[in-house]
């Protein structure tokens, strides 16, 4: 019975946003409030049905917890593809965070979204995306997941580009499935490799013919590990395939909190968290060298961004790169637990800053203001007391995400910090790793108060609308309240209450699994190799968030440091964080317009070219051997030679007629003549 509902309850899950989708996009416009309760309530559903699979999952508390089902999709004896679910602890957790993050998209999207143009097929592309994202969680086989995985880049696009009458949101779409394909296309050909080999799609047979050695090892094992990789690169915005993510921010707010705090981005760390046994040692260096540049270099930029949403959009780039590079340095356990607190304290940033834009839009509404930016955090200030709710939920995140003891975040950036550390005592040539950890975790300590200071903080920059500026609705506070809450480390440490301990009931089902690649280190080396740097790597977290908490205070509270004379400081570096190293521009220059010449040039040969003088010629030399041949078909054969015999066949016709005159005298004279003939040509 319980193997059946651990079966039955996943798939509920998985197709109920599917029908809210099929409900909403063919029915959406004809419905009560255009649906919004069909998609709610789907949603809501299934994130009780996640929460119930969570607590059977504590119950049981068995970190081999384990079920699936599959069945034959494509039987042609020499190519077999099955599709199937597998439910596990992984599973689950990631079920809960997609359940719970949407059902909050969907409730704070009521009153975000009201009045939309497009608000049926808004929740109905919302539903997609939940079914898609589930999609990739639940598959047991890569190309389960891949299908998914492609649905999650097609609804990506819908919901980026839904405000598509803004050409800047157009761009955003095309650019985000654009870049997102380039990863897509060595996820396939990682795939392939992978299936050319062994056989199978299946994770488990997967792993034990890897394990095994049989099939494929060495430098053909680390480029199918580095192709599939190359797909969480692009979903998770790794380096240098990260330019789409800031730019997506041209979304609905609510997305940016669906798709880029906990979903869409976290599903490239999932992956690589799933399919981590297939990672050769040189795969996992690069991963790891990968996610420290993407950490390091996303922090950089997010120091000088003025739009609150573009701070959070390259703080998640950077959280990312954190979580690759746990997987890298091996301690991928801890990855996924950052994935999971990230969800909550990032996806409540977001909603937060929403909140703030929501009001700041109404604010600017009253006072018909249309060409000042409510986002820009230069026209914001003085907020905290005009939006209570918002400041305190927001304060408590960005606590989290900085790395305060008692917060979520603490416990899993320390697991990763250590992991890191570790990873470069035993491989001191790459010191570089832990470098990219701890600065990074500095510098977001840093940047995350800034924008606490310059939003709710100090004077009202435009003191016309401060008296505008009110908290949010029940609708949009109520998911703000809740993920505020989940943002503490007793949700993650339970039933263990010490706030520096990251032990508890993630820590005892989440087992890390030894890689299956023969020679790799085991999961316990790795977990042993961590947990003698835990405590140092700990003290060294701590210093380094107080030590950026420290330096936002004295530049964006207190004012001892002015901002303005730093950046004029440090000039040319300064410019290059504003205009985020110029990744843009450079792409723009020696990527885009390369090709664009290239395919111009291309098109001239094909056009001017092949199609103009050779495809043309060549029907212009058809057409004159036509005529020529027409003229001599008509001319010489039908009007000479043919309607020629035709003329003297008549004309000998007419004349034989004269002859036959039907007197026999003159046929008795014909004969004799034609004997007489005979006879002298015979004589002579």
């Amino acid at each position: 019975m319980m193997d059946n509902l651990m079966i039955t309850l996943p798939l509920l899950i998985l197709f109920l946003p599917l029908f809210s989708f099929t409900i909403l996009i063919f029915f959406g416009k004809k419905l009560p409030r255009q649906g919004d309760w069909v998609a709610v309530g789907s949603i809501v559903v299934t994130f009780f049905l996640a929460l119930y699979l969570f607590i059977q999952m504590i119950l049981e508390y068995d970190p081999g917890f384990n079920h699936g089902a599959s069945f034959s999709w494509v039987d042609l004896d020499a190519f077999k593809i099955d599709l199937g679910i597998l439910v596990d602890n992984l599973t689950i957790i990631m079920l809960l965070i997609v359940t719970l993050v949407s059902s909050c998209t969907h409730i704070f999207s009521l009153e975000y979204m009201k009045g939309d143009i497009r608000y049926h097929r808004y929740y109905a592309y919302l539903g997609l995306f939940t079914f898609s994202m589930n999609g990739i969680v639940l598959a047991d086989n890569l190309i389960s997941m891949y299908m998914s995985w492609e649905l999650v880049g097609v609804s990506s696009y819908l919901l980026i580009g839904h405000w598509f009458e803004k050409e800047s949101a157009a761009d955003a779409s095309k650019k985000a499935f654009l870049t997102n394909r380039v990863g897509d296309i060595g996820f396939f050909i990682g795939i392939m490799l992978l299936y050319s080999a062994i056989g199978s799609f299946a994770f488990g047979p997967i792993f034990d013919s890897i394990a095994n050695g049989d099939t494929i090892a060495g430098m053909t094992l680390t480029l199918a590990g580095l192709g599939i990789f190359m797909g969480a690169m692009g979903k998770s915005s790794q380096f240098p395939l990260h330019i789409w993510l800031p730019d997506a921010m041209e979304g609905p707010t609510p997305v940016s909190a669906l798709m880029h705090a906990a979903t869409m981005v976290a599903a490239g760390v999932y992956m690589s968290v799933r399919l981590f046994p297939i990672f050769t040692p040189d795969a996992l260096l690069v991963i790891a060298y990968i996610g420290g540049i993407t950490a390091m270099l996303a922090a950089l930029i997010a120091i000088t961004q003025n739009d609150i949403k573009k701070v959070l959009a390259y703080s998640t780039v950077s959280q990312l790169g954190y979580m690759i590079l746990a997987v890298g340095t091996g301690v991928y356990t801890a990855a996924f637990f950052h994935l999971l607190t990230h969800a909550m304290f990032k996806a409540n940033l977001f909603y937060c800053s929403g909140s703030v834009i929501h009001s700041m839009h109404h604010a600017l509404h009253k006072k018909h203001d249309h060409d000042t930016d409510p986002q820009d955090m230069r026209n914001m200030g003085g907020f905290k007391s005009k939006m209570p709710i918002t400041y305190w939920s927001m304060l408590i995140s960005t606590l989290a995400i900085a790395g305060v003891p008692v917060f979520s975040g603490f416990l899993s950036k320390d697991a990763i910090l250590a992991g890191t550390l570790a990873f470069a005592q035993h491989h001191p040539g790459h010191f570089l790793l832990p470098i990219f950890g701890f600065g990074a975790a500095a510098i977001t300590a840093f940047y995350m108060f800034r924008l606490i200071f310059m939003t709710f903080y100090g004077k009202p920059s435009i003191k016309e609308i401060f008296n505008d500026i009110h908290e949010s609705p029940k609708e949009m506070s109520g998911p703000i309240v809740l993920l505020g809450m989940l943002s503490f480390f007793i949700f993650y440490t339970f039933p263990n209450f010490n706030p520096m301990s990251d032990y508890g009931w993630f820590k005892d089902l989440v087992v890390p699994q030894t890689s299956a690649v023969p020679g790799s280190m085991t999961a316990n080396e790795i977990a042993e190799h961590a947990h003698h740097v835990h405590y140092f790597a700990m003290g060294l977290s701590i210093a380094v968030a107080t030590l950026g908490i420290l330096l936002a205070v004295l530049m964006y509270h207190k004012n001892v440091i002015s901002p303005k004379t730093i950046s004029k400081k440090l000039g040319f570096l300064y410019d290059l964080s504003l205009n985020k190293f110029y990744f843009d521009e450079n792409y723009n220059r020696f990527l885009y317009q390369p090709f664009l010449r290239l395919a111009s040039t291309i098109s001239w040969l094909d056009w001017e070219f092949y199609d103009k003088y050779l495809i043309n010629g060549f029907g212009r030399v058809t057409n004159i051997f036509s005529r020529l041949s027409g003229k001599l078909d008509y001319d010489g054969i039908d009007q000479g030679l043919v309607d020629g015999l035709g003329r003297i066949t008549n004309s000998g016709g007419k004349n034989l007629r004269k002859i036959q005159t039907g007197r026999l005298q003159n046929y008795l004279l014909y004969v004799v003549a034609g004997i007489l003939v005979i006879i002298i040509v015979q004589a002579f």
